[in-house]
């Protein structure tokens, strides 16, 4: 009988010692599960082939790091840039965002919303910060505060439909000037195609065209010397000239019917579905016209043909000045410190060497370079390796509220709604009110 009762006693001492045991494991994993953080990863990126790379970079990390989770989400271009400001605010902020850089950038960062990220990536002497490419990190650098992890770089050109171009009788590679353009895009219209597709709707793809004019009439010189507030800014006769030689294109009906209501994924696909001979796009637009056109498979890559905006004869600016973007993921102030460990991650040379191969980018990592094996883009890569003086977009450079005038302004005088004169003045009182 004892024995009995000794057997029974042992065997509830283990029940309870199990059962401690059980409990003491659920704590941990409630306590684990308490501990597991969601790092809000905000992007705009339409092309879904893109968006897998991106989600096969985020599971690895995950995988390596138990505990947190890569949660993406998606805006469309124009509704992020609308919402942002209000979300930014909100408990649903994004622990980090795709930013243009520029003018909103610096203001974001000045404004206490964004972490300076500045300490942390020149923390263990600078490995992070060095791993970049030195004018990246300049480029989204403020009053010596790091504003946003570099991801890449791009210049806008030309892209052109080569049957098209046949079928008019046009040699892209005779395009030098500004002149032989015009004259390329009356060709074009003569053959009875659609020269250009053009993005009215949004506006900002129409400040292409004013922007790279000013450069190429002014150079650098008159373009800094018009956002410091400097000589007669904006009302430069430089400038005013561009506005002209843009409203000259305008004159010569070059864009779809119905231009400007379209939106840019519109664009793209008038585009892709062999409906206009050019567009002038950012250097992923082989990719995303692709995306955008009505079959979903737009053009045949061999059939795209890539060429640098022309120079302006007796113009100051060099064809080898580029417009285009330098683009990083911004960081809100309360982001937890996973945040930026998986930032240094995605960014890393083998993550931005893969995406280079996919077509995805031009990249910004020291060592990925090898990675851009995608015909047009490596254009667009060696185009940015011999830039005189790369321009970030206008409309980034020079702040939201500026940078709206000049995309109103670009559309109205190119639709022949205002005079070159009359834009240029009014892109100056912008500019003069926004310095109050």
């Amino acid at each position: 009988m004892f024995d009995q009762m000794k057997a029974k006693a042992l065997l509830r001492s283990r029940f309870i010692a199990r059962s401690a045991a059980t409990g003491l494991a659920l704590l941990i994993a409630a306590g684990s599960a308490a501990a597991d953080t969601t790092v809000k990863w905000l992007h705009l990126e339409l092309d879904p082939n893109y968006v897998a790379i991106w989600r096969k970079i985020a599971d690895k990390y995950q995988a390596e790091h138990p505990g947190v989770k890569i949660e993406m989400q998606f805006l469309e271009n124009e509704a992020f840039k609308a919402k942002l400001p209000t979300l930014l605010q909100s408990s649903d902020a994004p622990d980090f965002f795709y930013s243009w850089g520029g003018g909103v950038l610096k203001q974001q960062l000045a404004t206490g919303t964004l972490m300076d990220l500045t300490s942390a990536m020149n923390a263990k002497d600078g490995a992070w910060v060095k791993s970049y490419n030195p004018a990246a990190i300049k480029g989204l650098s403020y009053d010596g505060k790091i504003g946003a992890v570099p991801f890449k770089m791009g210049t806008v050109s030309f892209f052109y439909n080569k049957a098209l171009f046949a079928k008019a009788g046009v040699d892209a590679a005779s395009i030098k000037s500004w002149d032989d353009y015009l004259n390329a895009v009356k060709k074009i219209k003569d053959a009875g195609i659609v020269p250009i597709a053009g993005g009215g709707g949004e506006k900002w793809p129409l400040h292409f065209y004013w922007s790279y004019l000013v450069m190429r009439n002014g150079g650098q010189k008159v373009f800094d010397a018009a956002k410091t507030g400097e000589g007669e800014g904006f009302n430069d006769p430089a400038i005013i000239k561009a506005g002209e030689q843009l409203a000259e294109l305008g004159k010569l009906e070059p864009f779809q019917p119905g231009y400007l209501g379209a939106t840019w994924p519109q664009t793209l696909g008038v585009f892709g579905d062999g409906k206009a001979a050019m567009i002038l796009a950012f250097e992923n637009t082989a990719a995303n016209q692709r995306t955008n056109a009505g079959d979903g498979k737009g053009l045949d890559p061999d059939n795209i043909g890539r060429f640098a905006f022309p120079a302006v004869t007796g113009g100051a600016g060099a064809v080898t000045d580029t417009l285009g973007g330098l683009n990083g993921w911004a960081v809100t102030k309360k982001a937890p410190p996973e945040t930026l460990d998986f930032l240094a991650y995605l960014t890393n040379a083998e993550n931005e060497r893969d995406m280079a191969k996919a077509g995805m980018l031009i990249p910004v990592a020291v060592g990925a370079e090898d990675g851009v094996t995608n015909p047009l883009l490596h254009q667009s890569a060696e185009q940015l390796a011999h830039s005189t003086w790369h321009q970030n977009f206008f409309d980034q450079d020079l702040g939201p509220s500026v940078g709206r005038v000049v995309n109103d302004v670009s559309v109205a005088i190119v639709s022949g709604q205002m005079s070159p004169a009359d834009g240029a003045q009014q892109i100056q009182e912008a500019f003069e009110q926004d310095q109050l």
